[in-house]
């Protein structure tokens, strides 16, 4: 009897190290912003593909050389761009009052909309709502949603889903107000892109993965600490490297494997030479493991 619940304890533990250690099946993506800014386009793809990356996202392009330029690289290098990060959200966001604000928002949605299509890219990152003295919460969610709505339509005519990111602007602060706020749509073309760090400060990164569950169509990640500066003498916030600071990494791991997630994962850092995106697409190895140590 002894032996037998030692063979079982010994699998049951073996089963859950497998488990733990096993590699998500995920594609390492960059930001195009990322990558210097001296390389023309398409040294920029070569130079991701060099540091171990496998797929792109790219910002909104206006100017159809820049468009035509992307798309150019990206077919060369065999590099996909996954998805475009929309540019208008934040200056110009949907959630305004003023009418003129709001189209010029819904205006450069139809242009990133566009470049995912030309691009072949299956999402476009949009900041639904800002909320701020101008505008309320309740205002924020019945705004955007009614603008959004509207765009549903155009994203799919071109095939393309409108990712809602959680992000710094005190609007969707939950991961179930996040999940209510894509439910409501009833449509494929709305999902939700999730940033792991954003949400460090009042959240679990792994709670919020389990709650969206696969309402999730892409993966940002970045990481962040809130720890005591000893020149300031209080603490501040930060976005280190890559398992250089707070967030569960191994939590995050099993949250991502138990919810299926399979898309893209894409890190949002500063940029730097070739040596330092060698590093951080180590790093995103690691994590991808399942590991949790920056030099392990």
């Amino acid at each position: 009897m002894i032996r037998r619940q030692f063979l079982s304890l010994a699998a049951a533990a073996s089963h859950a190290s497998a488990r733990t250690a096993a590699r998500l099946p995920l594609r390492k993506g960059v930001l195009f912003g990322m990558l210097p800014r001296s390389l023309s386009v398409k040294q920029r793809f070569e130079l991701a593909r060099e540091c171990g990356f496998e797929s792109m996202e790219c910002g909104t392009a206006d100017d159809p050389a820049e468009m035509e330029a992307i798309a150019r690289a990206s077919q060369e290098t065999r590099l996909p761009v996954h998805s475009v990060m929309n540019r208008d959200h934040w200056q110009f966001p949907l959630s305004s009052a003023n009418p003129e604000i709001v189209e010029r928002s819904r205006k450069g949605m139809l242009t990133s909309l566009d470049n995912a299509k030309a691009w072949g890219a299956e999402t476009v990152l949009l900041v639904p709502a800002v909320v701020n003295p101008e505008t309320g919460y309740r205002q924020a969610w019945e705004r955007s949603t009614a603008q959004i709505r509207q765009l549903i339509p155009e994203a799919e005519k071109r095939k393309v889903i409108i990712a809602v990111e959680n992000v710094w602007n005190k609007f969707l602060t939950s991961p179930i107000e996040f999940a209510s706020y894509v439910d409501q749509f009833k449509s494929p073309w709305v999902r939700a892109y999730f940033d792991v760090g954003n949400v460090a400060l009042f959240g679990f990164s792994q709670d919020w993965i389990r709650t969206l569950g696969s309402r999730i169509v892409k993966i940002h990640l970045k990481d962040f600490s809130f720890r005591r500066d000893p020149q300031w003498k209080k603490n501040v916030a930060d976005w280190p490297n890559l398992l250089d600071g707070d967030l569960n990494w191994r939590e995050i791991h099993a949250a991502l494997s138990e919810i299926g997630y399979r898309g893209d994962a894409t890190v949002e850092l500063s940029g730097g030479d070739a040596e330092y995106l060698k590093d951080v697409s180590r790093r995103v190895d690691r994590i991808l493991d399942g590991g949790t140590v920056a030099g392990g």
